[in-house]
This record gives C-alpha cells, sequence and structure tokens, in this order.
C-alpha cells in the first residue's frame, strides 16, 4: 500500500464518525502529513460545523506549512457559517491536497479545487473515488436527486417470515445481529417505520451500544392518525421529537411531534413524494425498518438502494408474517432484482447486503 493510499483510507474512516451526525452537511474527514508523520486529523463534527479540515489544522498547528492534506471529499469554498476550508488550507500553508471526489454542492463544485490549484498548491483527485462514493452516497443523492438514500432493513426467518400468526417476532435474529442493526441506526440520519408496527412493536427506534450515547436517529412514523404513537416514543417527547407522516391536512399533534402531510397515492401514502419532502428538510440518510408494507412499497416504487437483511436460522412457515407485503407482479420478469454485494456470519445468523439491478442514479 503507498502512502497516498494509506492516508486517504484513513480520512476515510474518520468521515465515518459523523454519519447520521451532521446532516444536511456531508460527513468528511481529513488527515495532515509532513515528511510521512500525522500532525493533524479531524472529522465534521455534530451538527455540520465545525468542517473536518478546521479540526485538522488546528490540532496540527505550525507543522500544517509545508504538508499535505487528504480530504475525503473537495474542500468547501464557499461563505456560510464558517469560511471556506479551501481558504483555511492555504492560509495554513498545506502545499498538496489529495482528494477522492467534487463536492457535488453549487456551492462549491470544483470552486474548492480550483481556488486552491491558482494558489499554487497541488491538488490531485480521484484516489479511492468508489469508497469515498459509497461513504457520501446519502449526501450525493441529495444533491443530485433531492432524496436521501434509502436503506432497507429486513430481519427474518429463513422462510422470510418476520412473525408468528400471533405478532410474535422478539427475537428472531441474535444479540450479534441486533448490536449491528444499532449500530446501523447511530449512522443514520432518521429512522422510518410503519404506524402498523409502531403500534404492534412498541419500538424505541434508539441507539443502544455503550461509546454511542446522543447517537439515537430522528424517528419517522409512516400512516396512522394523530395519537398512534408508540408509548416508548410519546414518553420521550417533546426531548426527543418525531416526525410524523400522515395524510396531507391532518396536522394535529402533541408538543414534539412534526407532522409532514403527504399525498395519497395507488397503494397508500406516497412514499416517493415523502423521500423528495425528507430531502428538502436535509435529511441524506434514512434507515427503514419496516413493516412489510413500508418495505413492498419502498420496493415497488424504486426507492430502496441498500438493503440489509439478516437472516436467523429458523422457519415461520406460510402463516408468519411476511418479511416485504404483496409486490402486486404475476411474471418473474417483473420482479425486483437486486445483486449480492456483501455477505457475512455474524453471531449465529446471516447478513446479507443487496443491491439493485439498476444503473447508478447519482
Amino acid at each position: 500500500m503507498t502512502a497516498d493510499l494509506r492516508w486517504m483510507r484513513a480520512a476515510l474512516a474518520l468521515a465515518q464518525r459523523g454519519l447520521g451526525r451532521v446532516w444536511p452537511n456531508p460527513a468528511v474527514g481529513c488527515v495532515i502529513v509532513r515528511n510521512g508523520r500525522l500532525v493533524g486529523r479531524g472529522w465534521t463534527q455534530p451538527g455540520g460545523r465545525p468542517h473536518a479540515e478546521t479540526m485538522a489544522l488546528a490540532q496540527a498547528g505550525g507543522d500544517a506549512n509545508g504538508a499535505t492534506a487528504y480530504v475525503s471529499l473537495e474542500p468547501c469554498a464557499h461563505h456560510g457559517k464558517t469560511p471556506p476550508c479551501c481558504d483555511a488550507l492555504i492560509a495554513a500553508g498545506i502545499t498538496r491536497v489529495v482528494s477522492p471526489m467534487d463536492d457535488p454542492d453549487h456551492r462549491v463544485a470544483g470552486r474548492g479545487f480550483a481556488r486552491m490549484r491558482s494558489m499554487g498548491l497541488a491538488v490531485e483527485v480521484g484516489l479511492l473515488a468508489d469508497e469515498a462514493f459509497t461513504a457520501n452516497e446519502g449526501f450525493l443523492m441529495r444533491q443530485r436527486l433531492g432524496r436521501p438514500k434509502v436503506t432497507l432493513k429486513l430481519a427474518s426467518s429463513l422462510d422470510g417470515g418476520i412473525a408468528t400468526t400471533s405478532g410474535e417476532s422478539r427475537w428472531i435474529t441474535g444479540p450479534e445481529a441486533r448490536q449491528r442493526v444499532h449500530l446501523m441506526r447511530a449512522q443514520a440520519d432518521v429512522i422510518m417505520v410503519g404506524a402498523g408496527t409502531a403500534r404492534a412493536d412498541d419500538p424505541g427506534l434508539d441507539v443502544r451500544l455503550a461509546g454511542f450515547e446522543g447517537c439515537d436517529p430522528l424517528p419517522v412514523i409512516v400512516g396512522g392518525k394523530a395519537g398512534d404513537l408508540p408509548a416508548k416514543l410519546t414518553a420521550t417527547l417533546p426531548h426527543r421529537p418525531v416526525w410524523h407522516v400522515r395524510d396531507a391536512g391532518d396536522d394535529n399533534g402533541p408538543e414534539g411531534v412534526d407532522v409532514i402531510g403527504a399525498r395519497r397515492g395507488p397503494d397508500g401514502l406516497d412514499l416517493s413524494d415523502l423521500m423528495q419532502t425528507l430531502g428538502a428538510r436535509g435529511v441524506t440518510r434514512v434507515l427503514s425498518e419496516g413493516g412489510g408494507a413500508i418495505a413492498a412499497s419502498l420496493i415497488k416504487n424504486d426507492l430502496v438502494d441498500e438493503i440489509v437483511w439478516m437472516t436467523a436460522g429458523l422457519t415461520l412457515g406460510a402463516d408468519g408474517r411476511s418479511a416485504v407485503s404483496d409486490l402486486g407482479f404475476d411474471r418473474l420478469d417483473n420482479a425486483p432484482r437486486f445483486t449480492l454485494t456483501h455477505l457475512e456470519q455474524i453471531g449465529v445468523d446471516c447478513l446479507s447486503v443487496w443491491r439493485p439491478q439498476r444503473q447508478s442514479q447519482v
């Protein structure tokens, strides 16, 4: 592994620390290296600022002069609540910048790189671009499509069941798989479930992992009426807000509940419209945890960008409740298809990651 690869991987790893806590900003990592020695590192802080470059430069101090900065996304070039990061790198005496990709934000879009080149810095773009794209996918989708990345998490038996006929579902998967789900929650901006699942399971939709305190995603409940919130979420109002998606015009709710009016489609509330609304609110990463009707609607509307499926070694039979409700097709030619991208054993369960078989939308 070359030195550039090593340091860029370090910057990308640091960027992961901001996922779920910096939206609508991108989660960026930065390392500053002088004479082969790490002198500063940083990542985007909760709320989106300070930026990664600012944190790394503060740590490097005078050692930034003559150093190389490895940044997981193009440094910003616009004046917002903080000055442009490209100017901060120039002022600190950075002489070389290595980055995987441009920032598609129209306020940046290559201007950061151009500004640094005009001031004599060596700028190299493209290293580990695929890895950076994956890390920034939610931010990129919001910039280019106006909607967040949607990850559908499913946990089921071998035959696709998520509950018995009586509704019992705790626990189908083992503790290791459930811990992984909590990590996924910590890296999501919002966590979305249907009102039926919320009523049946009374989920907390929070993160229960040591070291991840304060990393709860914002809960989004889809469907139902005023008051149709699980007891655990109601108990934390208004300290922990909830977004409740209901028919447009039905806007009554208790303190701490932000009612989002949604249009009706042929299969219920229009989730395509909802994703645009969430994007307009700054959301970049949605984790959907069901139930079956929400999963089916997301799939039918081609809104699923990734399926993370936890499969347990048990069967529930034909009378078990399915992970995905009716998709409305009768020919295999019409079946939505996905490609396996990752597979691992996690405790006693199997974790598989699937991506839709479509051309990249970003």
